[in-house]
């Protein structure tokens, strides 16, 4: 398993993000299943994460990709293959693009 750790990019204020250990138990668990990208690509609207992620400092978010293509969502790109887990570390809100909702965005709102 590949541990992807990413600050990330995109709208609205910014949060801090800490590493999370492989260990941790994430409070938020997200599978995004292999033949993802090929649904999208054959114009299915993916509905993996939800549309606003609400979550407090300290918490976990652990995203599994296992399909074969990299896919973006908000403050995140995971790779193929690749598994995400971060912990929050400050309050804070982002909205960014996400590839595995069908409105094409998400919100994560931290607080504390």
């Amino acid at each position: 398993m590949t541990l992807a750790i990413i600050t990330g990019c995109g709208q609205s204020e910014t949060f801090d993000l800490a590493a999370a250990s492989e260990d941790a138990i994430a409070d938020f668990s997200y599978t995004i299943p292999l033949g993802a990208g090929k649904a999208q690509d054959d114009g299915a609207a993916l509905a993996i994460l939800p549309a606003v992620l609400e979550a407090t400092v300290g918490q976990t978010i652990e995203i599994v990709n296992d399909d074969i293509r990299g896919h973006l969502i908000g403050p995140w790109f995971v790779g193929a293959g690749e598994t995400l887990r971060q912990r929050f570390a400050s309050q804070g809100e982002f909205i960014g693009d996400c590839s595995v909702h069908p409105s094409g965005q998400i919100k994560v709102l931290i607080s504390a």
